[in-house]
């Protein structure tokens, strides 16, 4: 928007560094105005005398601002400062880049140790387990007799872990005191069931009984003894769920080829008998829980000590370079609302009247934000990194969190510097212009897209497993609208409801011609008319606001272009005169 007409002007033999006052004029005569050129910018007939002291006042604010608007390379031209945030967010990504690659790779190895003995578990105590989980549950068995042994089948391999097992497995040890196999099976109280005369009498309180079985009491009985227990003689109408529990004890040496400190495991086993539905089928759950806890007895030879102690020194840099870049960012925040403060209050003194919000919002620099966000992550982030190389921690999951969004943040910092250029200056605008209209339409699309996905859920959620949960419908929906699996979608429907199946046609066809050819393209065009408007500010000029009309009349002799030399890194070209039309970017 053009700003409003300002009440009073500067001298017009300012450039000079002097020259004789005007005398002053009536107002009217002050308020004439014309426009020049694309940025209709507002030059005035006549000018009113102000006291040296307002003058260079107003002249060293407009030199101050036009110096905070300036990139890295206009600001060491002009005063010859060094861009020290440019050079370090340069350092802090190839660093924390490094960091993160180093930590990724020590991830790997504790996930892969994790998954790969959860899958030898479930060899191990499950029988006939045919290595892949059936859905949510690993195995399904449907007699008595498969129930039996099972559960025997589990308690036997306990038994003989140490014979069998390929791993550096153990029984936990608690106090000096082998904790062993505990097995629980809940069931309703006593009742009678005559399913041929549909006569059920069941008390619907639940009652658990538990057992526990030490690895010395089994290593001196035999599994037929066990049979004969009053404790396995199950009535299984109702019966509700059997649950066998066990902690073992783990080492992963892999982490010795890759030269770190091995880490120590507790795996918490739980394999539940699932009879809830009583529908003939059980469902056999395996979980398994890993808690990485720290050696307490170690002696490793060799040039694993060293090499940790590199890796905590190159952590502790990262520390003390993240920790710098916060301290500049913070400090440049700190002057820029001071800056702000003199404008707004300038503005209000002098023509009587209150800066806009747009430039206020000027002065909020959100790049310096993200940087600082960025920083504390990676100082929190590296922190715990040290911590469990040092084996005094084990929050893998947490600490790869911090590292992968600080590092993600980083990245995203240096679209502050491509934003420079007017070629990459396009994007960047586009993606400020657009946002606020892309969450409006967001915000109205999502109630579309809510009701679709409890219409899903709640209808074809018994008959198609991609719709069984709200979750998962979420999912399935969101592929669609990119065009992925549509055709596993329609034919997966069960056929057994004709009702059924034909509303999911209706419904599968209705909101994939809804999102695709007319929510998404509206999505699309929100961004392309943005784009369209920013294409044509560059060529007849942006809306002009008090802010820039300020920053127009800062003399350029204080920022002329030296012929010295500058930064060979830092070798963006001079801001022309023709840039003045662009808008400013922080």
């Amino acid at each position: 928007m053009s700003p409003a007409p300002l009440t009073e002007y500067v001298t017009a033999g300012r450039a000079g560094g002097g020259g004789a006052r005007q005398p002053r004029r009536p107002a009217s005569s002050a308020m004439a105005l014309k426009y020049l050129g694309k940025g209709r910018a507002l030059v005035t007939r006549s000018m009113m005398a102000q006291p040296d002291s307002d003058f260079k006042e107003e002249e060293s604010l407009r030199e101050d601002l036009k110096f905070y608007f300036m990139n890295p390379c206009e600001k060491y031209r002009a005063r010859r400062q060094i861009p020290w945030k440019l050079g370090l967010q340069i350092l802090k990504i190839v660093m924390v880049t490094t960091q993160l690659i180093l930590f990724g790779l020590s991830n790997q190895l504790v996930v892969s140790f994790k998954e790969e003995n959860t899958m030898a578990f479930k060899h191990l105590f499950l029988k006939n387990y045919s290595g892949v989980d059936e859905d949510d549950y690993s195995c399904s068995i449907y007699t008595q007799q498969d129930v039996y042994d099972s559960i025997f089948f589990a308690i036997n391999q306990y038994r003989q872990l140490k014979n069998i097992s390929l791993g550096t497995l153990g029984y936990e040890q608690d106090e000096d005191d082998l904790s062993g196999l505990q097995i629980c099976k809940q069931q309703y109280r006593k009742g009678t069931m005559l399913p041929s005369n549909d006569t059920l009498h069941i008390d619907s309180a639940i009652e658990t009984e538990c057992i526990l079985l030490e690895p010395q009491v089994l290593a001196t009985k035999e599994i037929s003894d066990l049979r004969n227990s009053s404790f396995f003689s199950l009535e299984f109408y109702r019966l509700i769920q059997v649950e066998i529990s066990f902690k073992l004890k783990g080492i992963d040496l892999q982490t010795i080829h890759a030269r770190e400190l091995p880490d120590c495991y507790e795996f918490e086993n739980t394999i539940t008998f699932n009879n809830r539905a009583h529908s003939g089928k059980m469902k056999i759950y395996f979980d398994t829980d890993a808690d990485i806890q720290e050696c307490k007895d170690w002696n490793i030879s060799g040039s694993i000590q060293k090499n940790t102690q590199y890796t905590l020194v190159f952590d502790g840099f990262v520390i003390v370079s993240c920790f710098a870049s916060l301290i500049l960012c913070t400090r440049s925040i700190v002057l820029a609302l001071k800056l702000q403060k003199r404008f707004v209050n300038f503005f209000l003194e002098k023509y009587k009247r209150h800066v806009c919000n747009a430039d206020r919002l000027e002065f909020l620099n959100g790049w310096y934000v993200l940087v600082i966000v960025s920083d504390m992550m990676t100082i929190i982030g590296s922190i715990m990194k040290m911590e469990i190389k040092a084996k005094n921690l084990t929050s893998y999951d947490v600490c790869s969190i911090l590292l992968g969004t600080s590092t993600l943040f980083v990245w995203v910092g240096v679209i502050r510097y491509l934003g420079y250029f007017q070629t990459y200056n396009v994007l960047i605008l586009t993606m400020q212009a657009s946002l606020p209209k892309v969450l409006r339409f967001c915000c109205c699309a999502g109630m579309i897209y809510l009701g679709y996905t409890f219409c899903g859920w709640i209808v074809l959620g018994p008959y198609h497993e991609k719709f069984e949960d709200l979750n998962t419908v979420a999912e399935c929906l969101f592929s669609l609208v990119n065009g992925d699996d549509m055709f596993a979608t329609f034919a997966q429907i069960q056929q057994k409801s004709t009702l059924v199946w034909l509303f999911s046609r209706l419904y599968l066809y209705s909101f994939i011609s809804l999102f695709i050819y007319m929510i998404l393209s509206l999505f699309i065009a929100l961004i392309t008319d943005a784009y369209d408007t920013i294409k044509k500010y560059q060529q007849i000029g942006f809306p002009v606001t008090d802010l820039h009309e300020f920053l127009k009349e800062c003399s350029n002799e204080e920022f002329s272009t030296r012929s010295e030399a500058s930064l060979g890194f830092c070798c963006c070209r001079q801001r022309q005169k023709s840039d003045d039309n662009l808008i400013l970017i922080n």
